[in-house]
């Protein structure tokens, strides 16, 4: 019926070819007998971009979820393409024109329609979905959505079952609450880039956007309970809807944990560590006082990263308690029943790894603190004894003895893990939009041991869906094509 259309110079999803792939199946054929998901039933309007909304509306990719975006432009993440994508070197997935991996990472599981809420149509639209859903999710600037008249208090007038997420930089208060949020904003003025880097370098942030992803799972948990409490508080079902409200700074002020709750209560400032910890090392129970090793409560050395022959690795010997070693017990030259238990201090065997027996009686190194008020000389001692051998031989010999450790893998390593296939959590899904016809997703990091949560579609062409949306709300192919006309879709 329809050509794809350019505008701007951006091309549009084809009508046409929507309803000629509407029965199509792009996910994994379901097993004989399908287990129901944990959120049948439940409708998701996402009208978020970028990462916090869409990966929270991910989360509930369980349910419904029809993700709502801009006619013609979509969600912005779906022209954020790295260099490797730019350069069209060989990949399995060859991103089209409107997905990119950044986009595939937090919407799948989702339909798109495209509907312009700059027309008064598009508001129609929007209301009629409301009328039928169960969450909006949102990440407008504060107050845009009650300039378009599609604010909380005129949907929760349409549908008081609605439970309504607000997504925004700085919360719906305050001075700052119609500024516009930004994850690396959030971590600088939240306080949690000061305390991520090394000590004698500049603040760093994250490697991923972590204060959108952290917002967006706590509109999810919001989300969740307030299903709970509309639902499974109400004997009869009836329960009302609500407001759920995250932002970024908030989330990033939270991620500050322990470090945070020294300030509020100690009013001991922060500092960078590394890969170091400030707290680990000891306990205060007074029952344990006795033990030198764990009333010790300054910070634990060594405790950080180190550089091997061929890569880095970090070892976290956490304070100065007992390795506890059981061996059977010989008598008369025969193996007993019985077992013997030796303990040895963590910092002792971590010596003998690394053949350096003498530290064990250097007065220097004899205590947790005394490692602690001497580090830089120790750190040195062991960077250039594990330097000598290949981060694998340090770490099995480590492992052997229970002592905590790790290659600090890079992202290729990291996806190469036996333990990442052990607990499937790389998927591989069908999707039309791929060069190869499939295209390789994170699994999810939830398991239900009733209700398994699989990924059931690949992440959707931009207005993949609006010609089945539509039709589901009783608009004609007549009315439809005149929308399109209209740009409203």
């Amino acid at each position: 019926m329809l050509s794809p259309m350019s505008r701007n110079g951006i091309i549009r999803w084809s009508f046409t070819s929507a309803r000629t792939h509407s029965n199509r199946s792009y996910s994994a054929p379901p097993s004989k007998k399908p287990q129901q998901s944990p959120l049948e039933g439940i409708k998701v309007l996402d009208l978020s971009r970028i990462l916090a909304g869409p990966s929270a509306a991910q989360l509930l990719g369980y349910a419904e979820v029809i993700k709502i975006e801009e006619p013609g432009r979509g969600d912005d993440t779906r022209w954020l393409q790295t260099q490797h994508e730019q350069k069209q070197e060989p990949q399995v997935f060859k991103p089209s024109s409107t997905l990119s991996n950044y986009f595939i990472s937090c919407n799948r599981n989702k339909k798109s329609l495209t509907l312009n809420l700059k027309k008064p149509d598009g508001i129609r639209i929007l209301r009629k979905l409301v009328a039928k859903s169960d969450v909006l999710i949102e990440n407008f600037i504060v107050g845009k959505m009650e300039e378009l008249g599609i604010g909380y208090e005129a949907l929760r007038e349409i549908n008081p079952r609605l439970i309504y997420s607000s997504i925004s930089g700085y919360g719906t208060t305050g001075p700052k609450a119609k500024a516009a949020g930004y994850d690396v904003i959030a971590a600088a003025q939240s306080g949690f880039m000061s305390i991520t880097g090394e000590p004698d370098r500049s603040p760093m942030k994250t490697g991923s956007a972590i204060c959108d992803i952290v917002s967006g799972l706590h509109s999810t948990i919001g989300i969740l309970a307030s299903l709970y409490a509309r639902d499974g508080s109400s004997k009869d079902g009836g329960g009302m809807g609500q407001k759920v409200e995250s932002s970024l700074f908030e989330s990033a002020l939270s991620l500050s944990v322990n470090v945070g709750s020294s300030f509020l209560n100690a009013g001991e400032d922060a500092k960078r560590w590394g890969t170091s910890h400030p707290s680990i090392g000891g306990c205060t129970n007074p029952a344990l006082e006795q033990d030198r090793s764990m009333t010790d409560s300054s910070p634990s050395v060594p405790y950080q990263a180190f550089e091997a022959r061929d890569g880095y690795m970090i070892i976290g010997t956490t304070n100065n308690r007992q390795l506890v070693l059981s061996y059977p017990v010989i008598n008369s030259g025969k193996q007993t029943d019985d077992i013997a238990l030796y303990t040895i201090p963590r910092f002792e065997k971590l010596c003998h790894v690394l053949e350096l027996d003498e530290l064990k009686s250097d007065q220097r190194f004899i205590t947790n603190s005394k490692r602690v008020e001497n580090r830089v000389e120790l750190i040195e001692i062991l960077n250039d004894r594990l330097k000598s051998r290949p981060v694998s031989e340090w770490v099995d010999k480590l492992n052997e003895l229970g002592l905590p450790c790790s290659r600090i893998n890079s992202i290729r390593e990291a996806f190469d893990e036996p333990q990442t296939y052990a607990r499937q959590m790389i998927e591989e899904i069908d999707c039309h939009h791929s060069n190869s016809g499939k295209i390789q997703l994170i699994g999810t990091p939830i398991k239900l041991s009733q209700s398994p949560l699989k990924i059931r579609s690949a992440p959707p062409a931009l207005g993949e869906h609006t010609q089945e949306i539509l039709t589901e709300l009783g608009y004609t192919d007549v009315e439809i094509d005149q929308l399109i006309k209209d740009s409203v879709i």
